[in-house]
């Protein structure tokens, strides 16, 4: 429906209609003339036929005329009566000629004509007979009785083929006036029909028109508006168009260009020469160069160039341009130009920022060397006197300086722990030079190797499955399960050996929901799972977090940052850590690490 719609006020159907319209009206004005030339043709056959109707009485008229003249002629023996016979003789043969020419076109009457003809001239015969046998006065005589006899007999026989012709006329005649009567009829009928059907026609085009032309300022003012919304928005973006017409080679610009280049709107004539006057001077080569070769090659690729407006501001223009055709086939190419001096100086602060940052890392290298040389050596030398202190003079303490001993050397200790996991968490940086195909149950045999006394005292039991290679920075993996393993062993429960389980699996990003942006099409997914203690759900994003515990000190040992580590290496992989668990069942961590 929606595509019939479109087509419906479409320009194009808008031109289908008009043209039918057209063709409707000229077919219908065709019908109108063709009943117009039959009526017209149909009128002259009328009219022919009363002229042969005519000119066949005419010449019964005249063959009557002589017959009476020959008739008072013999009764009365005065000349007078023969005037009219010896008139009618040129008229007869004239009259005669005449229904020929106009029945030329019948073979019925052309027929009829012959015999007529021939007839016509028998009776002459007879008449010139009988008339010098009454001039002779031998009308008595048996040979005029006869002649007198044949002629009547002869008259009637051109009077019946006259009457025949006359009749013959007169059906076609009848025949004509039908025709006639009949185009008479149709004529106003098809005008009518015709005169409806145009204006019909004429008002759909009329409608369909009035709609166009309402949709048309409709869009007028929608382009209005967008063109005004165009405007602020080049404004305020600081751009401005052109197009070159390459076949006229002519140029326009948009009333922002001249802006940007601190003019008013059409100040001066859209040419190359009149923008060059703007280009900073160590630019006009380069820039002459690229006009040059958008003439050649029809397009400009970006091209960055500086600009001086007349009050001395220097600005920086980036500009862009591809080629296309209007709707008459024309090249023309659109470029746009934009003000990039603001960038340009959010250029140079982000320079100065990242400098500053360069500088921030140096003193933050700087503070982990004095961290892991300058900060331990004091630690050590505190815990070496409070060893020696133990061991000589301890029974010499009372029971108040034996527990102030035994503080001093949790705090020390516990204290070289935070330092060695904020060193470990500072070199947890991303190297992607680093990053390589490497056998990851290699690193998780190395991690248990690393925590073997511990799993040997918890009596802990470690399930790996088969692993294939990944591509991974190797020591922060193996760090990762480091962490992990630790952890699952340090919060077991107390009256049950702990039991780790590691499984793998691989993860489509399509069953990832809660990935909001996907880069990979799939990932590696490795389940770190144990029977400890667990924790609430609501805390399964808080457990990430640098310096986050879930526990007291007094309960169970740690800094707080070995799963911020794992949080920090994940991220450095372009992978994900998530956390599941519930008091008294345990926990499980799943690691997701994209395939590559």
């Amino acid at each position: 429906m929606r595509g019939l719609k479109s087509i419906y006020n479409s320009e194009r159907f808008l031109r289908i209609l008009f043209g039918s319209a057209l063709f409707v009206v000229l077919c219908m004005g065709g019908l109108a003339y063709k009943y117009i030339r039959d009526l017209s043709e149909s009128f002259i056959l009328v009219q022919h036929t009363y002229e042969v109707h005519i000119e066949l009485e005419k010449l019964t008229t005249l063959l009557k005329d002589a017959e009476s003249g020959k008739r008072g002629f013999i009764i009365s023996k005065d000349t007078t009566f023969l005037s009219p016979l010896i008139n009618n003789r040129e008229k007869l043969a004239e009259t005669l000629e005449n229904v020929k020419n106009l029945t030329a076109d019948s073979p019925e009457q052309n027929a009829n004509i012959a015999v007529l003809q021939e007839k016509i001239g028998q009776s002459m015969a007879i008449f010139d007979q009988t008339l010098a046998m009454a001039k002779d006065s031998l009308t008595h005589t048996q040979e005029f009785r006869n002649a007198f006899t044949r002629g009547r007999f002869i008259m009637n026989s051109i009077r019946n083929k006259v009457n025949e012709m006359t009749m013959h006329e007169n059906e076609l005649l009848k025949e004509r006036r039908e025709e006639s009567s009949e185009s008479l009829s149709n004529a106003p009928l098809m005008v009518y029909y015709t005169l409806i059907i145009s204006l019909c026609i004429l008002l759909i085009t009329y409608a369909q028109l009035s709609r166009s032309l309402k949709v048309l300022r409709t869009k007028n003012e929608q382009l209005e508006t967008f063109k005004e919304a165009t405007n602020q928005s080049a404004m305020i973006s600081k751009y401005g168009n052109w197009i070159w017409h390459v076949d006229e080679e002519t140029f326009e610009f948009s009333d922002n260009l001249y802006r940007l280049l601190g003019e008013k709107p059409q100040s001066f004539a859209p040419t190359i020469d009149n923008f060059m006057e703007f280009v900073h001077p160590e630019d006009q080569e380069r820039f002459v160069d690229q006009v040059n070769q958008m003439y050649l090659n029809r397009d400009l690729p970006y091209l960055h160039y500086r600009i001086i407006q007349r009050d001395g501001t220097l600005k920086h223009f980036k500009a862009y341009a591809k080629l296309g055709k209007d709707s008459e086939g024309h090249q023309r190419l659109i470029g746009t130009t934009t003000d990039i001096t603001d960038e340009k100086e959010n250029y140079r602060i982000l320079e100065e920022k990242n400098a500053e940052l360069e500088r921030n890392n140096e003193e933050l290298a700087s503070f982990n060397y004095v961290a892991s040389h300058d900060l331990q050596e004091p630690l050590r030398k505190i815990q070496t006197f409070i060893s020696r202190l133990e061991d000589k003079e301890l029974h010499q303490l009372s029971d108040s300086g034996k527990l102030y001993i035994e503080r001093i050397k949790t705090s020390a200790s516990r204290m070289r722990s935070l330092i060695d996991d904020l060193l470990q968490y500072s070199r947890t940086n991303r190297s992607e030079t680093s990053m390589e195909f490497t056998n990851i149950n290699e690193l998780i045999e190395a991690a248990k190797h690393d925590l073997a006394e511990v799993i040997e005292e918890k009596h802990a039991t470690v399930k790996v499955e088969s692993i294939p290679e990944m591509k991974v920075i190797p020591f922060q993996i193996k760090q990762l399960f480091l962490n992990l393993i630790s952890n699952s062993i340090k919060y077991s429960k107390e009256d049950e050996a702990p039991i780790i389980n590691i499984c793998y699996s691989k993860t489509k990003s399509s069953q990832m929901p809660w990935l909001k942006s996907v880069k990979y099409k799939s990932y590696h997914t490795i389940a770190i799972s144990d029977n400890g203690i667990g924790f609430e759900p609501s805390y399964a994003e808080k457990i990430f977090v640098l310096f986050n515990r879930l526990h007291s000190k007094g309960t169970y040992s740690g800094t707080g940052i070995g799963l911020s580590i794992c949080k920090k290496i994940m991220n450095n992989h372009n992978g994900f850590i998530q956390a599941e668990g519930r008091p008294n069942n345990g926990a499980i961590f799943t690691v997701y690490l994209p395939v590559h």
